[in-house]
């Protein structure tokens, strides 16, 4: 719904799994509208691959098998910084804060980043957990609260998200 009130043309996900939120965005892109699909998991591109055929939207999306971190950087040095829409992430929460600083170079200003997990199941707050995907998760989620480049609002549904506004050029 955000890529469609957005009336997203061109958007990112970070982090496929079986393509449930990828399809959704598609889905909501018009017929010239373009996803890249950022997964490292073959086999997940595989499941995700079939939803978005039987859905009729494959020509909307253009699937990166790789590193997500490796494409988004591809992607900019292909010219393609500050052209998608909106942006959303999840994959791998120790790596969050390099995808964010990489999609805020892609995403131009007035778009979105989405990032889901950032209640990380109630584990950021507890100060006694301290395994390494809630310390990177509670460091992003601080340095979101202070990244003067993006208005934010987390939304406390499900395991909770994190909506930012890009203000400025980066």
């Amino acid at each position: 719904m955000l890529a469609q009130i957005l009336g997203a043309q061109r958007c990112i996900e970070v982090g496929v799994y079986t393509g449930y939120s990828s399809l959704a965005v598609a889905l909501a892109l018009p017929e010239s509208g373009r996803l890249v699909a950022c997964e490292r998991d073959e086999r997940c591109l595989e499941v995700a691959k079939k939803y978005y055929q039987r859905a009729g939207v494959s020509h909307k999306v253009d699937v990166k098998h790789a590193l997500a971190a490796d494409s988004l950087k591809s992607l900019i040095d292909g010219g393609e910084a500050n052209s998608y829409d909106f942006a959303f992430v999840d994959a791998d929460k120790r790596m969050y804060e390099e995808y964010y600083e990489l999609l805020l170079k892609l995403v131009r200003v007035g778009g979105l980043i989405v990032i889901d997990n950032v209640l990380w199941y109630g584990r950021v707050a507890d100060p006694l957990v301290n395994d390494l995907k809630t310390i990177s998760i509670r460091n992003f989620n601080k340095k979101l609260l202070e990244d003067n480049r993006v208005n934010i609002s987390m939304v406390p549904i499900g395991d909770g998200m994190t909506i930012c506004r890009k203000l400025v050029d980066t």
